[in-house]
């Protein structure tokens, strides 16, 4: 754009000056409106990486529930019980990043034959050990209520995160917005060369640099799944919530295997 700005500077110092020229005055009438169109599209992206990153809260602390409740609810789980939950929920949100960002996923819980949808294979275990519980006469519905109320909301994140995932922003808005852009930017050095002159170089530079510059950012922050450095940690929260959940059902066991103060009295 610099190097293009040099063309209507030239062409005043020439003899065709007044060719070509357009009234300053429209330029900023446009950039009023161009701005308004920029920042709506800003937002609208920006909005889906804040939900995205909102959902993804979410699921830290329904996996923390749901691992306290059990924990609380049967302190009498087996080991066998202990490490069938506290690695499906651990594994849930890892499962969940290799579904949205389309990757196969490699983990421990399935070997050989993996699911086309993994989160829903393992909300699916879940549920199956909360129903032979139930069959067991282990608890009673109310318990089952209670669990559901957790369980339930680890689909729930999932379809609203494959909803983001699957629905980009629409086509014809991204083209008409960077086609608004290019006309402005088109146009703007010879809106800009009869008031200012040789400023005309420094500030088409400027002006491009926050008009290309918000349309960049807001094509990096539309996807919040990828692997860019604008998008979300899914990686670092998934480890969260595997440190939280494997903390909650083995703490316990620890602290009443060890012997306190007053029994080593």
């Amino acid at each position: 754009m610099g190097v293009y700005a040099l063309l209507p500077l030239l062409k005043e110092y020439s003899s065709y000056k007044d060719i070509g020229d357009t009234p300053s005055d429209l330029h900023a009438a446009l950039s009023l409106v161009l701005g308004w169109l920029l920042v709506f599209r800003t937002n609208a992206a920006y909005a889906r990486w804040w939900e995205a990153r909102t959902l993804w809260g979410s699921l830290i602390n329904c996996s923390r529930n749901l691992a306290i409740k059990i924990q609380e609810f049967f302190p009498d789980l087996s080991q066998e019980e202990r490490r069938f939950l506290s690695r499906h929920l651990s594994e849930f949100p890892r499962a969940l990043t290799c579904h949205l960002r389309k990757v196969p996923y490699d983990g421990p819980i399935f070997r050989g034959a993996t699911p086309t949808h993994v989160p829903l294979a393992i909300s699916q275990d879940i549920y199956r050990w909360i129903s032979n519980r139930l069959s067991n006469k282990a608890f009673d519905r109310d318990l089952l209520r209670i669990l559901d109320c957790e369980t339930a909301k680890l689909m729930d994140i999932c379809g609203a995160c494959e909803r983001i995932a699957k629905t980009p922003m629409v086509r014809s808005y991204r083209i008409f917005a960077r086609q608004c852009i290019f006309l402005f930017l088109f146009t703007l050095p010879w809106g800009l060369v009869q008031d200012f002159m040789a400023w005309t170089l420094p500030l088409t530079i400027v002006v491009s640099y926050f008009m290309v510059g918000m349309e960049i950012v807001a094509e990096h922050v539309e996807e919040p799944f990828g692997f860019d450095e604008d998008d979300l940690d899914l990686e670092g929260m998934s480890a969260t919530i595997a440190n939280s959940v494997e903390e909650i059902f083995y703490r316990n066991r620890r602290e009443l295997s060890e012997p306190s103060e007053e029994d080593q009295g």
